[in-house]
């Protein structure tokens, strides 16, 4: 408004009174599951057999008390988080379950780094209660800073995320606070009524298979620090060229595309419907769910979104009957097909789709710098937070890249859609955790030896570590090999994603997260190599 007459104006209409408008619903959509029963049992089944898995991992790692304990504290998180989550009547998605995987992790986390440091203090000298008791102290600053950097990108994601972004943020944000709980007090409680009746006189919170297994590693992680370099820098080098001429093959999510609800004469399962379109529409995005009941179907493609040629409508209406002609009878023509059993048909713009691409890429690039952020706020230290943001970035674009490098190649959808996104968010989250044990190993191990070179104390932090990181991240490995294999086509590229970012986000944290902290610190300080650390190249 340019005057006070016009606002003048504008009130007087509004004061008026209101005109009829009402509402009449002129459609009605009842939208099944997008995975379809069949995947939905197949991952449920998958996900409970790795939980097992998982389990028994912790009884071979730390023996049959120990393993007991952490396995009734991870039950009883499990048991939590599903209830909460039916209180809540919450929808589980392929984020969710992205959510739910990342909480166990958390969880399974917070049980090795307490059960090391018990380990560490036994080996120490100490009784098993005084080791106990202090293996639980010196681990909790650790538990707690890893927790407290995911709740941060938890309550950003949640906040600027939309749809199953949200979702994730939700699921993650109460797996962590249950995590904790679960993680440290509930099996802190155990410890000490078994302690209180001598239960663990001669535990060591070891097996005869891992015992001796990277006890005291001497790996020169800084020292060679430049190989990580040149392995990265390849790599990423690959990733940079595919996402340049290559490109990413977006969901409809990303690009906008056209929906069309198709009608059955007989109960069809999604899982087939896709596999039969993708045939026909090639290396096109091609997504199924059922709509009301198993007899009717949405299907999206992002086919020729960008032409506006009246002709690509009859184009798609040809390939989804050339790819759907199987599951009608003979006598069903093209016309048939299209005015009897094609029931609804709509065109999703790419202005819609860039809404929600805009909101994904803020929520993982603010979520990167907060918590770059609050490492330095906690460790006081801008070496450790360049590198704990280096290494997450590293971990984003190799992830990214990867998607470029096969999704032509691998015989599974690796699409880019908000699933992906919530699997570039796990990921981070595990490379978070990694890195924030790690540097605060660096800080415990200063306070104990101030004038120890940083080389020394970095290379001792990261080998002090390197069990933790490897029971950690077997455990979750276990979890995603088993979805990837028997979860079904509908979530494998979704597996896929984060096995790769399993593995990238534990190289990050030892070849380039701490390496670059240790860069960047020697060049703040401008010191020599041979004041800095022992003299070695």
């Amino acid at each position: 408004l340019e005057s006070a007459s016009e606002a003048k104006d504008l009130a007087n209409v509004l004061k008026s009174g209101k005109m009829p408008a009402p509402a009449h619903i002129v459609q009605e959509d009842i939208v099944g599951p997008s995975l379809g029963q069949e995947a939905i049992s197949s991952g449920f089944i998958s996900f409970l057999v790795a939980f097992i898995l998982i389990l028994f991992y912790m009884q071979i790692n730390y023996g049959l008390i120990p393993g007991l304990v952490a396995d009734t504290g991870l039950l009883f998180h499990a048991f939590i988080m599903m209830g909460i989550l039916t209180s809540f009547q919450a929808v589980l998605t392929l984020p969710g379950i992205a959510g739910l995987v990342l909480t166990l992790g958390t969880a399974v986390d917070a049980n090795v780094l307490i059960y090391e440091r018990i380990k560490e203090e036994l080996r120490a000298g100490k009784t098993i209660k005084k080791a106990v008791a202090d293996g639980y102290k010196h681990a909790l600053s650790a538990i707690l800073d890893g927790n407290i950097t995911n709740l941060l990108s938890g309550i950003i994601l949640f906040y600027f995320g939309s749809g199953p972004i949200r979702g994730f943020a939700t699921i993650l944000i109460i797996g962590l606070i249950t995590s904790e709980i679960c993680g440290v007090f509930f099996t802190h409680l155990i410890y000490e009524a078994l302690l209180s009746k001598d239960k663990l006189k001669n535990e060591d919170f070891t097996t005869n298979l891992t015992k001796n297994l990277l006890r005291s590693p001497k790996v020169d992680f800084i020292g060679n620090r430049k190989w990580g370099y040149l392995i990265s820098g390849v790599i990423l080098g690959a990733c940079v060229i595919s996402l340049t001429f290559h490109g990413l093959s977006q969901g409809v999510d990303f690009s906008g595309g056209r929906n069309y609800v198709v009608r059955f004469d007989h109960p069809v399962k999604t899982e087939d419907i896709g596999k039969s379109l993708q045939v026909v529409f090639k290396k096109t995005s091609v997504s199924v769910i059922t709509i009301g009941n198993d007899k009717q179907v949405r299907i999206s493609t992002n086919y020729k979104i960008a032409d506006e040629n009246q002709n690509v409508d009859n184009e798609i209406e040809s390939m989804l009957y050339q790819g759907l002609k199987p599951y009608f009878s003979a006598d069903v023509t093209k016309a048939t097909f299209v005015s009897q059993h094609i029931v609804n048909s709509q065109k999703v713009g790419p202005t819609v789709a860039d809404d929600v691409k805009t909101s994904a890429y803020w929520a993982v690039f603010i979520a990167i710098i907060v918590m770059g952020i609050y490492i330095l706020g906690r460790f006081n230290n801008i070496a450790f937070s360049l590198g704990t943001i280096a290494a997450l970035f590293h971990d984003v674009l190799l992830i990214v890249g990867s998607y470029s490098l096969f999704y032509s190649i691998v015989p599974f959808s690796l699409e880019i859609d908000q699933s992906f996104i919530a699997a570039i968010l796990t990921i981070i989250g595990f490379s978070m955790n990694d890195t924030v044990v790690i540097f605060d190993r660096v800080r415990e191990n200063l306070k104990l030896y101030p004038k120890r070179n940083k080389k020394r104390v970095l290379n001792e932090a990261l080998n002090q570590t390197l069990f933790r990181t490897f029971s950690t991240s077997m455990t979750v490995f276990i979890t995603l090999l088993i979805l990837f294999l028997f979860g079904g086509e509908t979530i494998r590229g979704f597996s896929f994603a984060m096995l790769i970012g399993t593995i990238t986000g534990v190289y990050s944290t030892l070849f380039i997260a701490t390496p670059i902290a240790y860069e960047v610190e020697k060049r703040q300080l401008k010191i020599t190599n041979d004041d800095y650390d022992d003299g070695t190249k």
